[in-house]
C-alpha cells in the first residue's frame, strides 16, 4: 500500500468478474436479456470484460454516457432515463451509428421526437411499479393506450415496456426484495393480458440489483438490467443481496488523527469521496461505510463494530472499538467499503487496482 497517498478507490477485479459471470449465468438460466447497466462502473474497460460473457447490449444513464461507450465499441445502448429533448442534436448523430433505444412516459415527448428524429430509434415506455420517480402507473392503461397511439412514426420503433423497482433498495430483508419483487410480477402479468392483443412485438425490461440477484422466477420479463451488482456495496450486504466478499471496490484512506477518549479515529476520506449515502445499523445508528485492513492481496472481513459514523468533506469520522484501536496510526492505510458503490465511483472518477494501475472512467478521459 506505499503507492496510495491520497482516496483511492481500490478494484478486485476477480470479484468483478465473478460477479459478472454469476449475474449472466442466472440470465442464461432463465432466457433473459441481459443489458447491463454500465452507470454503476462508467469505464470502457471494465465494461470490456462483459463481453467475455457474452454481452453485446447495454444500459447506460446519459447521453453523454451513451456516446462515451460508443466510441468504445458497442452498438446496441439503451439510455434508461426519460429523454431529455435538449439533447436531441447528440441523440440525432449517436442514432445515425447505432442501435439506440430511448425512454418516455409522456405524449409531449414522443410528438416531440417524432417531429425532430432524423434516425429511426427504439423507444421504450417507462413504468412505475412502485418506485414513485418517473414513469406511467402499471395499472394506468388509459394512458399507455394514449402512449401507443402516439407512437406511431416511421422513426419510432416500439421497443416495450421498462420499469425499475428502486423500492427494493429501501428493503430490509430477503423476503421484502422477493415480496415487491412478486408483487411486480403480478403488475407485469395484468400489463400483459390487457395488452394481449397488441400486435407489435415488445418485450418487458426490468432490472434492479436487489431482485436481479435473489429472485428464481423471473415470469413475464424479457430483459434483465442489473448495474450495482458489478461491485455490489454495504447498502446491498444489508438487504441481503450479498456478501462482503462479492463487495469488489473499496476506499482506501489515509489516517490522519487519532481520539482514544472519544473512540474515533479520522481519515482522509469524506462525503466529496464516499457521499452521503448511509444506513442505519441495528441500534439506528448512520453508518456511511464499514472498515476493512487492505494489504496488496485485497481486503478482510469488516472490523465488527468499526464503521463510518460521520463525513465532512474531506474527512471521515469513524468509530472503533476501544479494544483495537491503538492498532491504527496517523499514517496507515485502511478500507471503507462503501454504502453506495455507484455514487462512490462517481466521486473518485478512477479506480486503482491492487497492483497501482488506474483504470479510468468516462469523466477521466
Amino acid at each position: 500500500m506505499n503507492h496510495i497517498h491520497a482516496p483511492a478507490l481500490l478494484i478486485d477485479r476477480n470479484k468483478c468478474l465473478r460477479n459478472i459471470e454469476q449475474m449472466a449465468m442466472k440470465a442464461r438460466q432463465h432466457q433473459l436479456i441481459f443489458r447491463p447497466h454500465f452507470k454503476t462502473h462508467a469505464s470502457a474497460e471494465i465494461g470490456n470484460w462483459f463481453r467475455d460473457v457474452g454481452v453485446e447490449q447495454i444500459t447506460v444513464s446519459s447521453v453523454k454516457m451513451a456516446v462515451y461507450f460508443a466510441d468504445h465499441g458497442w452498438k446496441d445502448i439503451t439510455i434508461a432515463i426519460p429523454v431529455n429533448l435538449r439533447e436531441i442534436s447528440e441523440i440525432n448523430d449517436l442514432a445515425g451509428k447505432i442501435r439506440l433505444n430511448l425512454l418516455a412516459e409522456s405524449p409531449e415527448s414522443i410528438e416531440f421526437l417524432k417531429r425532430n428524429l432524423t434516425s429511426p430509434v427504439g423507444l421504450f415506455i417507462e413504468l412505475d411499479s412502485g418506485y414513485p420517480r418517473t414513469g406511467v402507473k402499471m395499472d394506468d392503461h388509459t394512458q399507455l393506450e394514449i402512449l401507443l397511439d402516439t407512437l406511431k412514426s416511421d422513426k419510432i420503433g416500439f421497443s416495450g415496456f421498462l420499469t425499475h423497482s428502486g423500492q427494493t433498495y429501501s428493503a430490509g430483508s430477503k423476503a421484502e426484495v422477493l415480496g415487491i419483487h412478486d408483487q411486480v410480477l403480478g403488475k407485469i402479468r395484468a400489463l400483459r393480458n390487457h395488452f394481449s392483443s397488441l400486435n407489435e412485438e415488445y418485450i418487458i425490461s426490468a432490472g434492479d440489483t436487489p431482485s436481479c440477484s435473489l429472485a428464481e422466477d423471473f415470469t413475464g420479463i424479457d430483459e434483465i438490467r442489473p448495474g450495482n451488482f458489478v461491485f455490489y456495496d454495504i447498502m446491498q450486504e444489508s438487504i441481503g443481496s450479498c456478501t462482503w466478499d462479492q463487495i469488489a471496490v473499496a476506499l482506501a484512506c489515509p489516517v490522519i488523527a487519532r481520539y482514544p477518549e472519544r473512540g474515533q479515529i479520522v481519515v482522509y476520506g469524506g462525503s466529496v469521496h464516499l457521499s452521503k449515502e448511509m444506513i442505519l445499523d441495528a441500534e439506528r445508528r448512520p453508518v456511511y461505510g464499514k472498515v476493512v485492513k487492505i494489504s496488496d492481496q485485497g481486503w478482510e472481513a469488516p472490523i465488527p463494530g468499526a464503521y463510518v459514523c460521520s463525513l465532512s468533506q474531506e474527512h471521515g469520522i469513524i468509530s472503533v472499538p476501544r479494544e483495537i484501536l491503538n492498532i491504527f496510526n496517523p499514517g496507515d492505510i485502511l478500507g471503507i467499503l462503501p454504502v453506495h458503490s455507484c455514487l462512490t465511483a462517481h466521486s473518485v472518477k478512477k479506480y486503482q487496482t491492487m497492483e497501482g494501475r488506474i483504470i479510468s472512467v468516462i469523466n477521466d478521459e
